[in-house]
């Protein structure tokens, strides 16, 4: 990619977890950031992590990792949900960087967790609505931009893209559509080199488990009592959990390298696996249908 065309990019759901890493991380690798936030409060508090980090010695900012050296970070208001705001931040990004984008990172998403038959439509709607139709809706608000920059697009994905789980049903749905959907603007953008990869993270040391077990929670309190018996044992284990996530997961920071390599990489792949579950998923999809599940139930 040419060094010119190196400079913005534009990071969604950066509040923190995945996006935050990501913003901070390409900030401090030099590159122009448009961090997209959903409220005022997340806007001031991901400013003021970033403002604290330059003010740093330089000696010490070079040993710290998430620290920011050369580049800038600007958070912006952007609900991927909201056809207003999308459009806003476009004219707000668009009048910033007339260059255009040298890359377009969807990584803002949810997980709506709970057995299939529990799961409301509403809550199902709002999964697909989140990581779906929201990731359609930035991409084409922004593709003028990035066609502008022959800039890229990074989706984040995860392993449940390539195998669904118990309890995951409505996410690996959301994740399994954003790997076609990917694969879809791959050829179709071929025509403007504009290049498209997908980063497939495992489970990751984010607020996410916290959010998903708060969501689960309520969901499951509006389920008729008949219902929830059913699923009584699943349900209790997962109250003692508490929403704590897997013990090897990783630190967002890896994802947020990896994301760079397909911003920066002469030749980026289609994909990037990112973590221990990432590369177990890979291996346990090809299996037959039957075995597959009995390894993952």
């Amino acid at each position: 990619m040419p060094a010119a065309n190196r400079n913005a990019v534009l990071v969604t759901g950066a509040s923190r977890g995945i996006g935050e890493a990501t913003a901070l991380h390409l900030a401090e690798r030099g590159f122009t950031v448009f961090a997209g936030v959903r409220s005022e409060e997340d806007a001031r508090a991901l400013s003021e992590r970033a403002n604290r980090s330059n003010e740093l010695p330089g000696t010490l900012r070079n040993e710290l990792p998430g620290t920011l050296r050369a580049g800038t970070l600007r958070a912006l208001l952007l609900d991927v949900t909201d056809a207003g705001s999308i459009d806003r931040a476009a004219e707000t990004v668009g009048a910033a960087a007339p260059q255009g984008l040298a890359g377009l990172i969807n990584n803002a998403g949810i997980v709506v967790a709970g057995p299939l038959e529990l799961l409301p439509a509403e809550a199902v709607r709002r999964q697909l609505e989140v990581n779906v139709v929201g990731v359609h809706a930035v991409t084409r608000a922004f593709l003028p931009q990035i066609r502008e920059a022959r800039g890229r697009i990074v989706n984040v994905s995860s392993a449940s893209g390539r195998v669904a789980s118990p309890w995951t049903g409505a996410y690996a749905a959301s994740k399994f559509a954003l790997e076609a959907m990917s694969d879809a603007l791959r050829m179709e953008l071929r025509p403007w080199d504009i290049q498209v990869s997908v980063v497939e993270p495992g489970a990751i040391d984010t607020p996410i488990w916290k959010r998903s077990f708060d969501r689960a929670t309520r969901i499951l309190d509006e389920v008729p009592d008949e219902r929830r018996r059913l699923y009584a044992e699943t349900i209790e284990r997962l109250e003692r959990r508490q929403g704590r996530g897997p013990s090897h997961a990783i630190p967002p920071v890896r994802v947020a390298r990896v994301i760079e390599r397909a911003l920066t990489a002469r030749r980026p792949k289609t994909r990037y696996l990112v973590g221990r579950e990432a590369w177990l998923a890979a291996l346990v999809a090809p299996l037959p249908d039957r075995l597959r599940d009995r390894v993952l139930g």
